[in-house]
């Protein structure tokens, strides 16, 4: 119980960390102080309750409350731990970092604001995911929406922050209503509000609330075509509050899934096909529409997506797995997907950290106004490379340990072509392996048009490593990728109990530890790291024994070369634009020759999301132009009004306590 007990305390802590600033000057630096100072006792309070309650029997706590429904339930177990792990890493780090990134004396006119909402952002993801009462869910997941509303429009003043805020207010919204309609489903179909193991309930319910839950959460991680609302808020969004965005949050929508799919004892082959299915997509599509964009935030959100496809495969498998009795498939599936989950919140947020330092220095997320910058920032490029070998799953770092598992789990599935739903699993196998060499190109395309060459323009010539307090959150995520790339089974006996917590009824033999040798992997590992060092000293310490003379790299002839003449962002993944272009519908812009001598004009490919930019805007302004012209009632008369409340209050008193016929 002790463990709950400080799990709670570090949720109120985290919840009400931005208070105090509010009482203080807005000009004051010692509210955003107190502020990170709270989050950080708060994080390490929550860090030593998921301590404590490893192998240990799932803490609950039950007290009835003033509302009519459900009541306050909360549980502590290994699935919930896996999330909270990430609840008490990523706000916190992040809370540091914005004492350089998003100084309060800079900021006087939001900064308080945002010191507020990011607190309550983090206690309400915490809340989430231990509440175990539909009604407790709901309430923590409205206030978690909310929260994350205000912190992403933290620059109110700019109107693409408002476009995207909107945006997000009213998907996450739209997600909410298909969870009041699953909660509502659920509590006809038990009685209770209760996030229990319920019996086998018929077919078409589970089915019913199996989608709903799809449809709700999914707005929430992202997956396509519910994803709409994702690109624009991380992108516009202050940098660590898209880590916390992309790195934790997106996972919660996961984590709503996993946690209904538990509910129930059994499932049909489709839900994993469906999964499957949608996670394939969603990959592949993902970080297509990333290799178009130019936007160095934007590319990062899109690539968030992707690896929410990668997650999203892995419980599909899981699903399937326990459709057809196989543990194996389980243990992989699920076992991929949460370290996963835990992964792609440590390297998502080193890039968005990293992706911060250069627009803090820069003033520019535009692909094609930078370039040059490792020798201005070098610390900035060799962190930010490790984060991108981490998001392409290249060894000795930890995306490719889940992604492996992933693959393991899919080549399981081959042997067993006679069974429903394989047909879906190999393809989803070939999708892993297209999202894992377009995320290649996509990082060597984003590392080389930031990073290598000559500056493009002048945007870059103030450019520096950032300060300790932006460098040391850098320098933690970076070392808990190599740790868990070198060492994996460190991570192996929490996931595996949380495995067993979702597939409890199955109660099958089996662990992760027994599936291959993983001393291989920390062999390897530490073999690579070993390597990099070296090659990385030799190249420091080579021109200080040896003076290297510095000329001219070879020009094509040119005598006179440019910062012009090198690749952009948009010309590097032009061939990969144009090869999926039947998706991305990508717009050229070329030079307008009217004239002799024409004035420059740039040229520029710009890949809009086919989803929102093509069918939901274009729905919406129809309908803005259409439905005004068309009513009837809203005439803006007050009267009327009024005259519209008595009608409904003479008519109400004939329907009170007529039944209505089911």
């Amino acid at each position: 119980m002790l463990s709950l007990q400080l799990v709670l305390s570090a949720i109120v802590l985290l919840g009400f960390s931005g208070l105090p600033g509010c009482l203080l000057s807005p000009q004051s630096a010692l509210g955003q102080r107190l502020a990170t100072a709270l989050m950080l006792i708060g994080s390490l309070l929550g860090i030593c309750g998921l301590a404590l309650s490893f192998d240990m029997p799932a803490p609950s706590l039950h007290i009835p409350w003033f509302l009519p429904w459900g009541q306050f339930a909360v549980t502590l177990d290994p699935l919930s731990a896996v999330f909270l792990g990430l609840v008490f890493v990523v706000p916190g780090l992040g809370s540091i970092y914005g004492l350089g990134y998003w100084k309060q004396s800079e900021h006087a006119d939001n900064g308080r604001q945002l010191a507020l909402f990011y607190g309550v952002l983090a206690g309400s993801m915490g809340l989430v995911v231990i509440a175990r009462d539909g009604i407790l869910f709901l309430i923590a997941w409205e206030i978690m929406a909310m929260a994350a509303y205000f912190v992403a429009t933290a620059e109110e003043d700019n109107p693409e922050v408002r476009r995207a805020g909107w945006v997000y207010l009213i998907a996450t919204h739209v997600g909410t209503l298909f969870l009041f309609a699953m909660f509502s489903l659920w509590y006809h179909a038990t009685g209770s509000f209760a996030l229990e193991l319920t019996r086998a309930l018929p077919d078409k319910t589970a089915g019913t609330i199996f989608v709903l839950a799809l449809i709700g959460f999914g707005f929430k991680a992202g997956l396509m075509p519910l994803h709409v609302w994702l690109p624009g808020a991380h992108a516009n969004a202050p940098s660590h509050v898209s880590a916390v965005m992309s790195g934790v949050m997106l996972k919660l929508g996961i984590y709503g899934i996993l946690r209904v799919t538990a509910l129930f004892p059994a499932n049909p082959v489709w839900w994993g096909g469906v999964l499957l299915t949608v996670g394939s997509i969603t990959g592949v599509a993902g970080i297509a529409f990333a290799i178009g964009q130019y936007d160095l935030k934007r590319m990062l959100a899109y690539s968030s997506i992707e690896n929410i496809g990668i997650i999203a495969i892995g419980l599909g498998l899981t699903l399937l797995g326990r459709a057809l009795g196989r543990w194996d498939w389980i243990l992989l599936g699920l076992g991929g997907s949460l370290l996963h989950v835990w992964n792609h919140g440590l390297f998502k947020s080193l890039l968005f950290f990293n992706a911060g330092a250069i627009i803090h220095d820069t003033h520019t997320r535009d692909l094609d106004h930078l370039g040059g910058l490792a020798k201005k920032m070098p610390r900035t490029a060799v962190f930010f490379l490790v984060g991108a070998v981490a998001i392409c799953a290249l060894p000795p770092l930890n995306g490719f340990v889940s992604e492996w598992l992933l693959y393991l789990g899919l080549f399981h599935t081959l042997n067993f072509n006679t069974e429903p739903g394989i047909a879906a699993a190999a393809t989803a196998a070939v999708a892993l392996a297209m999202i894992g060499a377009l995320a290649v190109a996509c990082f060597v395309k984003l590392f080389g048009a930031v990073f290598l060459g000559t500056p493009r323009t002048s945007s870059t010539e103030h450019a520096h490593d950032p300060e300790a307090a932006m460098l040391v959150p850098v320098i933690l995520l970076a070392l808990g990728c190599t740790c868990i790339g070198v060492f994996p089974m460190l991570a192996m006996p929490m996931l595996e109990n949380a495995v067993r917590t979702w597939a409890l009824p199955l109660n099958a033999p089996g662990s992760l530890a027994n599936v291959l040798p993983w001393h291989w992997i920390t062999w390897l590992g530490f073999a690579l790291v070993v390597l990099a060092a070296g090659i990385f000293g030799i190249i420091k310490v080579l021109p200080r024994i040896k003076r290297v003379p510095k000329k001219i790299t070879w020009d094509c002839g040119y005598a006179q070369p440019t910062a012009r003449m090198q690749y952009t962002g948009s010309s590097f993944g032009q061939t990969i634009v144009q090869l999926f272009s039947f998706m991305l519908h990508p717009q050229t812009y070329r030079p307008a020759m009217r004239s002799l001598f024409p004035k420059p004009t740039p040229a520029k490919t710009f890949v809009p999301d086919l989803v929102l930019d093509r069918w939901v805007l274009p729905l919406f302004n129809f309908a803005g132009r259409t439905l005004p012209g068309v009513r009837v009632l809203q005439q803006g008369q007050t009267y009327l009004y009024l005259l519209y409340i008595l009608i409904i209050t003479i008519i109400l008193p004939f329907f009170w306590g007529v039944g209505i016929p089911s």
